[in-house]
């Protein structure tokens, strides 16, 4: 004899919703309780160094704040900024989410977190054990761990080569910019003098207007096209400030100007 058992429509509601939230955990804002790795390896798009710009402090994350009892103070500017410690990275757990400046966390970006910088602001890092480089945009606040100095994103610890072990010892440099420091991208303007960046010669001027366009769309400042001559030199200058100078051209040649080098005249 089987034994048939009935149960209400209220009842039976209530046995699903509890058997849901049994299976469900709440992280706060976030839907995984750890980070954890991403599925796929950074494009080599990607991969390519965050080209620093003047841009102006954004509206959220640039006050004093508290976290966990402890007060931070954020810089008021970054000039001349260099520290050295640990590096750890942020990825899957946080991606999509705010940043503290407001914008959306994108593992594949090259940004980074850090304690006390104004947001944004433009650095390079070096891993002191390999010597690689990476240049990110600092938009976030972190890591709030006592031992660490900045939280890479996905993308630039994989071009530190440092996801095999967690965490790696390196070196802060703030790039900053001021209006008498900021490079212009010409096309062999002889009345001009100082050092340069020579990215490209070539006897073709459209080939060269077209270079010179490509770089003033990274750097955010005009181009100016001298047609005298039948050499077309595609420079980026002039430089008083030898560290940016040495920064732009690290960026040029990671962002398909490998042949660019320093000239003076």
């Amino acid at each position: 004899m089987t034994n048939k058992i009935s149960l209400s429509p209220t009842i039976f509601s209530l046995s699903i919703l509890l058997i849901i939230a049994g299976c469900s955990n709440n992280y706060g804002r976030y839907q995984q309780k750890n980070d954890s790795t991403p599925t796929r390896f950074p494009t080599e798009i990607e991969l390519r160094d965050a080209i620093p710009r003047p841009e102006a402090n954004s509206r959220g994350g640039n006050k004093h704040y508290q976290v966990r009892g402890k007060n931070y103070q954020v810089l008021s500017t970054a000039h001349n900024f260099k520290q050295t410690g640990i590096a750890s990275w942020y990825g899957k757990k946080f991606h999509g989410h705010l940043t503290s400046n407001g914008e959306i966390y994108n593992m594949y970006a090259m940004s980074a977190a850090h304690k006390n910088l104004p947001l944004p602001t433009y650095v390079k890092v070096t891993n002191n054990d390999n010597q690689k480089t990476v240049i990110v945009r600092v938009n976030d606040r972190g890591p709030f761990h006592h031992n660490r100095v900045i939280d890479l994103s996905y993308s630039a610890a994989f071009k530190l080569d440092m996801l095999k072990t967690g965490t790696a010892n390196v070196t802060i440099e703030a790039i900053s910019y001021s209006t008498d420091t900021s490079p212009n991208i010409i096309i062999d303007n002889k009345k001009q003098s100082g050092s340069f960046i020579q990215v490209f010669a070539t006897r073709n001027k459209l080939l060269a207007d077209k270079t010179a366009q490509t770089i003033t769309t990274l750097f955010n400042h005009p181009a100016s096209s001298q047609v005298k001559q039948a050499l077309y030199k595609v420079q980026v200058g002039p430089f008083k400030d030898a560290t940016l100078l040495e920064n732009v051209l690290i960026q040029l040649k990671n962002n398909g100007y490998p042949g660019a080098f320093k000239v003076s005249r």
